[in-house]
């Protein structure tokens, strides 16, 4: 396998009009709404989604996702991996350099590696990595300043989908220099088409241009491609309430608010001042159901809800008709994403009658929890819950709190509820989410032993024709044993200024601010 290169209202008032203003020369700056400030600045350490999509605009890794949620090369010319699937191979780009101006070199990436497999480091990915998840890594060496070797004890179809993950800071290359004399982390000095300005904490994050950035060939792919800075300088604003950021949006005085709600977009597409862009993500929306409840365990009562639910007009109504039905843990964006795949539940309302008296159900309650975290995945509950009933089934919803729903999933303690899952971009990682052996994982909703064999087999297998054969027989097996209604994938909605050119929202749920310019 090779492979290769693609050619909050407390900032109203003086505090918001400080943030806004810009330098005294006409610079060209892009100001992006956060809704919380970043945790670090550090790739993959103290992190979260908001610290990750600033960071990866100053640190890149060998390899990234792309647009279609393929690994492909970013600081690696190639990837060239051995027979045995055991080793991998990159040769690195040349010409590109460190925002300290030092070339990069396989010595860089030693560095990087060494310092992330160190526990002090406290890398959120060790664990991939040191002997804990399915594959160590055994060496890494540099064989010549252009060529990075990695040897794994165990072959799998994930070390490239682990690096390039997002939660790890995509493994990012960084300059020595980034940690200061002491060994304590100072700054990234990565490759990335922004360096770092300055972090005012709750207030703002400033990055500059990088001059002599190295980009790709080619339109903007993910998190490769073309990464151009076409913008002197990008301000990340902390505004947490959403109505402040909408109104200083409309005012000019931002121009990006990279995630509004669903039921926002029909009122902003119709103002003159802005754009607004919609994308499927890979996460999972769905009605999880409980498999070893002794009313559920029951195979023809969880087909009969299968059957029950109109799939298409549930995903019309809770996403505002933004929304496409998947009943697919692989998703829509997915290249996995097959004509097996399309084939899902048939809504058949008379059938699920049917299926409910052959199961003897006689009426017992079915509690399906639901929280208001996530208003969509509660919409599902309620529009759900109607069309249950409407075949005989006793189904009543219980709103709890997101913290306590989320203990009660991870205990496996209840019967059904709607239950939105955040993004993995391998099919394998999907499934993982929820299968799973339930007797030491209790959070796990499919437990069927033949189709873990399998899944653990698609995390071994890197032949793409292979993987996609173990993908189809998942899929059919998990809409004939429906551990779960899966419903449709995620939803990033965003709005901008219509001086802004080149934004695009991505699957990976982050603002990126490379190929993007701001008009006068």
């Amino acid at each position: 396998m090779v492979l290769r290169p693609i050619a909050a209202a407390a900032f109203a008032g003086a505090a918001l009009a400080a943030l806004m203003a810009g330098p005294a020369l006409a610079a060209s700056i892009i100001k992006v709404q956060q809704n919380a400030d970043i945790r670090s600045i550090n790739p993959g350490v103290n992190r979260d989604d908001n610290t990750d999509a600033v960071v990866l605009h100053m640190v890149e890794g060998l390899v990234a996702y792309g647009d279609d949620a393929e690994v492909k090369p970013l600081l690696a010319e190639k990837v060239d991996v051995s027979p045995d699937g055991k080793t991998y191979t990159f040769t690195l780009r040349k010409g590109v350099k460190f925002h300290n101006g030092a070339e990069l070199s396989s010595a860089d990436v030693l560095w990087s590696w060494n310092r992330y497999m160190e526990p002090k480091t406290d890398w959120r990915c060790l664990s991939e990595f040191d002997g804990r998840g399915r594959a160590k890594v055994e060496s890494v060496t540099a064989p010549d300043p252009a060529t990075v070797v990695f040897k794994l004890d165990t072959p799998s179809a994930l070390f490239l989908a682990n690096i390039a993950r997002t939660d790890c800071g995509m493994t990012g290359i960084m300059h020595k220099d980034s940690v200061k004399a002491d060994g304590s982390f100072d700054k990234p000095i990565g490759t990335g088409p922004f360096k770092f300005g300055e972090w005012k904490r709750s207030e703002y994050i400033r990055l500059e241009r990088f001059a002599d950035y190295a980009s790709l060939p080619g339109k903007i792919d993910g998190y490769t491609g073309g990464k151009r800075p076409l913008v002197d300088e990008v301000r990340f604003l902390i505004i947490p309430d959403s109505s402040t950021a909408k109104a200083a949006l409309l005012r000019g005085d931002i121009d990006i608010v990279p995630d509004v709600a669903n039921s926002e977009v029909a009122e902003l597409r119709k103002n003159p001042k802005v754009e607004v862009g919609v994308v499927s993500t890979m996460g999972l929306v769905g009605l999880l159901i409980q498999t070893r409840d002794p009313l559920l365990q029951n195979l023809k009562l969880r087909q009969a809800i299968a059957m029950a639910l109109d799939v298409p007009e549930v995903v019309a109504a809770v996403t505002d008709g933004l929304g496409k039905p998947n009943n697919s843990i692989v998703p829509l964006k997915s290249a996995y994403y097959g004509p097996v795949e399309k084939q899902g539940y048939k809504f058949d309302p008379a059938a699920a009658k049917k299926l409910v008296q052959e199961a003897g159900y006689k009426g017992e309650p079915i509690v399906m929890l639901a929280n208001k975290r996530y208003p969509q995945s509660f919409d599902s509950a309620v529009i759900a819950q109607q069309m249950l009933q409407a075949v005989g089934l006793n189904v009543t919803i219980e709103v709890l709190e997101w913290a306590t729903q989320l203990d009660r999933y991870n205990k496996g303690n209840y019967q059904m509820q709607a239950f939105p899952y955040s993004a993995r971009l391998d099919p394998s990682l999907s499934f993982e989410s929820i299968a799973g052996p339930k007797d030491k994982q209790p959070r796990k909703v499919w437990d069927d032993p033949e189709s873990l064999a399998l899944l653990d087999k698609s995390m071994v297998v890197s032949d793409k024709a292979e993987r996609q054969k173990l993908f189809d027989e998942l899929h059919k097996r998990f809409i004939e044993q429906v551990p779960m209604v899966m419903l449709y994938n995620g939803l990033d909605a965003g709005v901008f200024s219509k001086k802004v050119k080149g934004y695009q929202p991505s699957i990976l749920s982050k603002p990126r601010l490379w190929e993007v310019s701001v008009a006068d």
